[in-house]
């Protein structure tokens, strides 16, 4: 089980160390780099006192794609635009947190959706008592999920996804009914394999 610091720059200094030092491949739901479209999105935890928590998102029902789905904030990068300043970008416009309070600390191994996004997650840092003001186009409700659900690989299970040309493993976890799955599980798994499995053995 991890034990984040509770301190702000303890905890950042160790993520940073970490996400730095544990790079696992790029991974997702297809595997190309032909034809896909950069993106990325923010894993924010926030630090609470009582323990950290991720911040997520539920899209509205009305849009065209993942509608209803549970996800990281973010979206297509722009052109010139780094991972990072996109993440950034992308949360403010999508929940109102202003940019200067996110600090990012390092990035998860990319992740391509099945819609063709190679997604760059990028983990930041926030501390708690942040307004947010969703962007209702987009938004339906933002919410916590606090880091030691999500770094507990019983909380998991897996969903096999039937495409043409092949079959993938995704996962899925439920938190009081919310169920995040697809992509958002699958860079989940990703955090959890970078901060808590054993680092590989370089030769």
């Amino acid at each position: 089980m991890l034990i984040l610091p509770p301190d702000f720059d303890a905890a950042r200094d160790w993520l940073a160390h970490r996400l730095d030092t544990v790079r696992l491949p790029a991974g997702g739901d297809v595997h190309t780099d032909d034809d896909t479209t950069p993106a990325a999105v923010l894993v924010p935890i926030v630090m609470h006192t009582a323990g950290p928590t991720v911040l997520f998102t539920k899209r509205t029902e009305k849009l065209a794609k993942h509608a209803g789905q549970i996800s990281f904030p973010g979206g297509r990068m722009e052109l010139g635009e780094t991972p990072e300043a996109a993440a950034l970008r992308e949360t403010e416009e999508e929940v109102g947190i202003a940019v200067g309070l996110m600090q990012p600390v390092g990035r998860l191994a990319q992740y391509t959706t099945i819609t063709r996004y190679r997604v760059t997650p990028v983990v930041g840092l926030l501390a708690p008592g942040f307004e947010m003001r969703l962007q209702a186009d987009e938004v339906d409700e933002a919410f916590e999920v606090p880091l030691a659900f999500l770094l507990d690989k019983a909380n998991y299970t897996e969903r096999v996804l039937n495409f043409p040309e092949r079959r993938a493993v995704t996962y899925a976890l439920n938190w009081e009914g919310k169920i995040i799955w697809g992509a958002t599980a699958g860079m989940l798994m990703t955090l959890y394999r970078t901060l808590l499995d054993e680092p590989p053995v370089t030769p």
